[in-house]
């Protein structure tokens, strides 16, 4: 068994996700996670596929039709290099600024984390106007490292004016 990482990108259309679909079902691929999203007019998406060894060359040529409208990069998956025994769902909320996703993610990445997930968006302000940055990003690590990449994102807070909250 082969897992593949495919990424599609293009302009939006109605039935995009069930062409797709068609195609990897008729190759016994089966599709597992996914991500997708409708970005500035685009249609942006990753998805995992699970698919025989012996099909991955059939599934690859299939998709070809699809790339006259689309730009669709298919990769061979391997295992995380990251052995995680802890998962750390971490929710922030804030102004937004340009470099505030540096910053979190430099300190994550400092602490020995890894970024598994990570789903953001700019909302306008309810009642102070201007912009809010909302995210919430799944890290991988192992037990000693969450307590100190807690205290050091806490840290990071007051001076980024963000709001964090942890869960496991």
């Amino acid at each position: 068994m082969t897992t593949l990482v495919l990424t599609v990108i293009g302009d939006d259309r109605s039935g995009l996700v069930a062409d797709l679909s068609e195609i990897i079902a008729s190759h016994g691929g089966s599709w597992a996670t996914s991500e997708m999203a409708h970005l500035a007019g685009k249609f942006a998406g990753i998805v995992l596929v699970d698919i025989a060894d012996d099909n991955v060359d059939a599934l690859t040529d299939a998709l070809a039709p699809l790339q006259q409208h689309l730009a669709i990069t298919v990769q061979r998956g391997t295992p995380s290099p990251i052995p995680a025994v802890n998962r750390l769902t971490i929710d922030f909320v804030g102004d937004d600024r340009p470099g505030i996703v540096r910053q979190i993610t430099d300190v994550i990445s400092t602490a020995g984390a890894s970024i598994e997930s990570l789903s953001s968006d700019v909302v306008e302000a309810p009642m102070a106007g201007g912009n809010l940055f909302i995210a919430t990003a799944t890290v991988l690590l192992d037990d000693a490292e969450a307590d100190s990449l807690q205290t050091k994102l806490e840290d990071l807070a007051d001076e980024l004016m963000v709001e964090f909250t942890f869960g496991r």
